[in-house]
């Protein structure tokens, strides 16, 4: 089997193509592939390259392309064939938070600027409260690309709306359009920003102060076919998320079909009558798993 190995120079240009422009489409395949057969007690990793090939990768090598960051010009490009939507499952949510946590944790976020909130919702005065996770909505039809004057808001072919921070000139034109008030604004950079890193605004960081910022649906972790963090931090597995084609999405323990889930619970998009298309939907918060508890801490829910 060694000898069928290629030496360093094709190791190299393997992960040169990679890493080019010209790869970014399947890159996440790629990616996925090196993750899945990737040994963390070795270090080195034989992988198979697209036509056919066997190469001897370093585990820094694949770590340092399962983190590289993509560039604001390539971050434009939505990931191809997908088509990326989220369900909310009110039901399950028990406001333990841990989305909010680790979407802070991921973008790098201070208390004051999450992009997720988790809200306390009552009908009415005869019904009882539930929470309600929130964040962008994603929308088809979206009123802040249309008021961005320099281009810095854009939606993709994949569905998803990013900002791009180093275009944004902080207008703010966009949190007065948006009607889901999802976006916050970047009045300071936190204490522990790392300005090593590559900008993308697949990541959001590092942040960039007097600028806007939002949930961006984790697009560097849906390049490694995997799901977002809020996803698979949630220990009631009350976010469910995949592709509209696919006709699947997935909380991280099971897998359903998108049509059926919406069907059989009757699912819905929060303000859907103001034309916006928004991606994330609701299923409604009947036989919670969960009683409701007030959060002594925040009894707003924000």
């Amino acid at each position: 089997m060694e000898n069928n190995i290629p030496k360093t120079d094709s190791r190299r240009d393997f992960l040169r193509k990679l890493t080019s422009g010209g790869a970014v489409a399947a890159s996440g395949m790629a990616l996925y592939s090196m993750t899945s057969c990737k040994n963390k007690s070795e270090e080195k990793s034989t992988l198979l390259t697209t036509d056919g090939k066997l190469v001897e990768v370093s585990d820094s090598e694949i770590q340092a392309l399962e983190e590289r960051s993509v560039s604001p010009a390539e971050a434009r490009q939505g990931i191809p064939g997908k088509k990326f939507v989220m369900v909310v499952d009110l039901a399950k949510c028990s406001n333990a938070k841990k989305c909010v946590e680790a979407c802070d944790k991921h973008h790098n976020l201070t208390p004051d600027r999450p992009y997720i909130k988790v809200l306390k919702m009552q009908d009415n005065e005869k019904s009882s409260p539930y929470w309600m996770p929130k964040k962008c909505f994603q929308c088809d039809n979206p009123p802040c690309v249309k008021v961005c004057p320099v281009g810095a808001t854009y939606k993709r072919t994949d569905g998803i709306v990013l900002i791009d921070n180093e275009r944004c000139i902080g207008c703010r034109f966009c949190m007065a359009a948006c009607p889901y008030s999802a976006r916050v604004f970047n009045w300071g950079t936190p204490p522990d920003e790392d300005s090593d890193i590559t900008y993308s605004p697949e990541t959001s960081v590092p942040s960039q102060v007097g600028t806007v910022g939002k949930c961006d649906f984790c697009p560097d972790m849906l390049r490694l076919n995997k799901l977002p963090h809020c996803v698979t931090s949630c220990p009631n597995g009350v976010i469910y998320f995949g592709d509209e084609i696919d006709d699947t999405v997935s909380n991280g323990e099971e897998t359903v079909r998108l049509s059926t889930l919406l069907k059989d619970r009757a699912g819905y998009r929060y303000l859907e009558e103001l034309g916006t298309k928004p991606r994330v939907y609701y299923l409604a918060p009947v036989d919670r798993l969960f009683p409701f508890e007030n959060d002594v801490d925040n009894l707003d829910g924000s």
